[in-house]
């Protein structure tokens, strides 16, 4: 019986590796802009005609000369590794020579580049194969542009098969979007059908790029936490036994009492210049933010690491989008170090201009009950975000009164601060029970009438020792430390018996022990809770995601007070 087992033609070969890169516009984007930073460009500029399946690529790169040109769109061919070893190492963003070459094979591919420092450009075009069909000396600055014509044309079912041209244009600006917050030191320029699509300026920091990512999100709703952490103990040597450089972390969240989603379609993961899919570290940052939104948001959050090679491997899939990382578990330690950080109160990220939203309407309110509007567009009127920043230190809120029984109201260095007294409680006794659930006895018991099944057995789950005593009558044995003083503890336990986890039991206890609002406060007992607040993890929202202080700056007290008015003339003088 002959064999049913033969080897593939290299033409088939070749036909699925190349479906495995390319599979749409936005693949041969990806992969040309890699190739692009990978030569050290700093202005990438795209040129797509959706319609005419063709794209084009320009970088002001370190371009190529012509044995590399000649060299290019050959099957594995690459200037990034050399050995099997170097696939435990890698540094840049390609490195398995696969693209080029498969464009070749499903469509028509042109070159031009002139390296820095060269004499000559080069045009070369490539045939099926990789193979050089033509090359001319051309007139080109340094770096390269890469040219992709008739994608898929001798495939049709592959173009049918493909979302429409409309979709195809939003996940390509998703993937320019989301290398450029990799790299926010490039210029991006993006056309379609020959007019200016988008653009992308640099900026400094991912945190000062992404609002021209996501236009609702203000400068002050973000905060960014960069950090130098040690490497793993565990984690490997390089060749000559040194202990590689410690890891960097970059971390860009919203701020949760001023933006969140409505999906978790913001949370986003980067390593090493790469936007990759890792559920764990993703679910970490979920996480992190548990207990800090209101129900059904979900945070704003990038999360970039640049860390040692070795602790990577990149070769899972054609498109390097997902990963093996070692020490998973050290790096999840370490991001939600970096999220509490970010959202602490802390001298180092309270920023003078928190001139936020609710703050520009509170005081346009005020001016529109007064006898005189300003106009916020006068040019000589000072921008607070221009200012130089004042940061406010720990515990350096000063209670100065009560208003209404209900907020607190504080001064710093920079301005004035309201906190309502029942959610800042609120936070504090919550973040207290999470790190120290403690149940204590009481004697007489607490009785209970009518309680279902479901109720016992909820009540069992967070810990209450529960026994009948009587006919529909129960007995709690023991019960949460914070309710131990109440007068309502029976109706504070009938409420943790109606469902819910440990930590719905503790958000229940710690809104129902923490101060009223319209209880009075003294002075002492108003500093004592401001103290307390400050020191929580999260001190920006309470349990339920509600804000929890609102911040009346210096700067936008003196500008509604005209203190930059020369007194002569606002006497008309």
């Amino acid at each position: 019986m002959a064999s049913t087992i033969q080897a593939l033609p290299t033409e088939v070969v070749y036909l699925i590796t190349a479906g495995e890169v390319i599979d749409s516009l936005a693949s041969v984007v990806r992969e040309l802009i890699e190739n692009s930073l990978d030569a050290g460009a700093t202005r990438i500029v795209v040129s797509l005609w959706p319609q005419q399946w063709r794209i084009r690529v320009a970088d002001n790169g370190c371009g190529m000369n012509l044995d590399d040109l000649q060299q290019a769109a050959t099957a594995h061919s690459t200037s990034k590794i050399r050995s099997s070893d170097d696939l435990w190492k890698i540094n840049s963003l390609g490195f398995r020579g696969e693209a080029l070459h498969s464009l070749t094979t499903l469509a028509d591919l042109e070159i031009l580049s002139r390296p820095v420092g060269g004499k000559l450009g080069w045009r070369i075009s490539y045939g099926d194969g990789g193979e050089v069909v033509q090359v001319e000396v051309t007139a080109i600055a340094p770096g390269t542009v890469v040219t992709v014509s008739h994608l898929f044309g001798n495939y049709s079912s592959r173009r049918q098969g493909l979302p429409t041209a409309a979709q195809q244009m939003k996940a390509v600006q998703a993937t320019i979007q989301q290398i450029a917050l990799c790299h926010p030191h490039v210029t991006w320029q993006i056309w379609q059908n020959d007019r200016q699509w988008f653009t992308i300026s640099p900026a400094a920091t991912t945190g000062q790029l992404l609002p021209q990512i996501l236009p609702q999100v203000r400068p002050g709703d973000l905060q960014e936490v960069k950090l130098e952490i040690p490497n793993p103990p565990h984690s490997c040597t390089d060749a000559i036994n040194r202990v590689s450089p410690n890891s960097l972390l970059n971390l860009v969240v919203g701020l949760p009492d001023r933006t969140h989603r409505h999906r978790p379609d913001w949370v986003r993961v980067a390593i090493n210049g790469r936007m990759v899919k890792t559920l764990e570290l993703e679910q970490t940052i979920l996480s992190a933010f548990h207990r800090t939104l209101p129900r059904d948001r979900y945070p704003i959050c990038f999360l970039h690491l640049a860390i040692s090679p070795e602790q990577i491997n990149w070769n899972r899939n054609p498109a390097k989008t997902e990963i093996y990382l070692n020490e998973i578990i050290y790096w999840q330690e370490q991001i939600t170090q970096a999220i509490n950080q970010a959202l602490s109160i802390s001298s180092t990220n309270l920023k003078e201009a928190v001139h936020t939203t609710r703050v520009s309407k509170l005081l346009k309110a005020a001016e529109a009950k007064g006898g005189y509007n300003f106009n916020p567009q006068n040019p000589k009127t000072p921008n607070p975000g221009t200012n130089a920043i004042n940061r406010v230190s720990p515990n350096s809120l000063k209670a100065i009164a009560q208003l209404r029984n209900t907020y607190i109201v504080a001064e710093h260095s920079g301005g004035m601060w309201l906190v309502e007294q029942h959610i800042a409680h609120e936070r504090v006794l919550y973040e207290q029970l999470c790190d120290n659930w403690q149940l204590v006895p009481v004697e007489p018991p607490i009785i209970l009438y009518q309680l279902s099944p479901a109720q016992l057995s909820q009540l069992e789950r967070i810990g209450l020792e529960i026994e009948p005593f009587g006919e529909q009558l129960w007995a709690v044995r023991n019960i949460p430390a914070p309710l131990q003083q109440r007068d309502d503890c029976a109706e504070a336990i009938l409420e943790l018996s109606l469902g819910g986890d440990l930590q719905t039991a503790q958000v229940a206890v710690a809104c129902r022990s923490a101060i009223r609002n319209g209880t009075p406060m003294n002075q002492q007992e108003m500093q004592i809770l401001l103290d307390n607040w400050q020191r929580t993890r999260n001190p920006r929202t309470c349990p339920h995601g509600r804000p929890i202080y609102l911040s009346l700056e210096e700067s936008a007290l003196a500008r509604f007070f005209r203190r930059n008015w020369v007194i002569g003339k606002s006497h008309g003088i």
